[in-house]
């Protein structure tokens, strides 16, 4: 399984099932087709976009989810399957039962996975990476003095300057980031449903509003990728003061889930990584293990 992220930009496309691929239409016209097995989400950004209900239904027995995009091509919806894994059911009983110590200590386990990755993105620029990589050690169980904010504070203004802010809804340099967060964000969500577990109901995370809790969890230790390839486009487009958002950029982030991170069983893309993630949270609640599976730290050459 490639786990392929689509994305469908261009108005004025219908999608449908034509022997086991999806197949993109333009009036009368093939343009395309993509086995249904090698796509690890669709997202949906054009205008006059339609599909068959038959296509949906197919990717919701493959746990693929279906981002549906606003006017701003971000986010606005998801479509996701209801029953993704044989064991659903326990292991979404052992993930509500789940206690709060143990919820903490996993979080403590991403949070320092996610400022290693920092630190490791900041030394591979050639940037001063010990002031970020030296609050590893002060996370606490369910970092209750919020070391994860404070790294941020200090990542982002080593990573793009003094004067940079994040911004959720911002252009140029945010609006790559926030593209590139929605592309990981759906992988992620993939991950979780195929494990079995419910999106919602998070380890730190704990908004009633948002029903990506979890997937917004676990998406934290993979956030420092997507800043590094943003990073790299700006360094190389210093004559586009706007940075926009244009296809070629979204087709880059699209390769997201697709670079490969070291892990004990070796080289392995980021999707997989999240696979395993997501298998072995649903193993810490079942009480089978203790550790989550997380990538081993970035080193220089293999950002690179």
């Amino acid at each position: 399984m490639m786990d392929r992220i689509i994305e469908i930009a261009s108005d004025d496309r219908h999608l449908a099932v034509a022997r086991g691929s999806m197949e993109i239409r333009s009036g009368n016209d093939v343009i395309g087709r993509v086995p249904l097995d090698d796509i690890g989400a669709l997202i949906c950004s054009a205008h006059g976009l339609t599909y068959s209900n038959n296509l949906i239904a197919k990717l919701a027995e493959r746990s693929v989810p279906v981002v549906l995009c606003g006017p701003n091509h971000m986010p606005i919806g998801y479509l996701m399957a209801a029953n993704a894994h044989h064991q659903q059911s326990k292991r979404i009983m052992a993930q509500a039962d789940a206690s709060k110590s143990m919820k903490n200590r996993l979080w403590k386990q991403l949070v320092q996975a996610k400022i290693e990755a920092q630190a490791a993105v900041l030394q591979t620029l050639g940037k001063p990476h010990v002031p970020v990589g030296s609050l590893i050690r002060q996370v606490k169980s369910g970092d209750p003095d919020n070391i994860e904010a404070q790294a941020a504070q200090r990542y982002w203004q080593l990573m793009f300057g003094n004067d940079f802010r994040r911004d959720r809804f911002g252009s140029g340099p945010n609006a790559m980031l926030n593209y590139g967060y929605a592309v990981l964000r759906a992988a992620t969500a993939r991950a979780t449903l195929a494990a079995g577990l419910h999106p919602s109901l998070g380890l730190h995370h704990r908004s009633t509003v948002n029903p990506m809790n979890l997937v917004d969890d676990l998406i934290e230790p993979f956030r420092p990728i997507v800043d590094l390839i943003v990073f790299r486009h700006c360094a190389h487009h210093t004559d586009d003061a706007d940075f926009d958002l244009d296809s070629d950029t979204k087709r880059l982030m699209a390769t997201i889930t697709a670079h490969d991170l070291p892990t004990d069983a070796g080289a392995s893309p980021v999707m997989q990584c999240l696979h395993r993630l997501a298998g072995s949270l649903a193993q810490c609640y079942l009480g089978d293990i203790e550790k989550l599976t997380l990538p081993l730290a970035p080193l220089p050459l293999e950002l690179g």
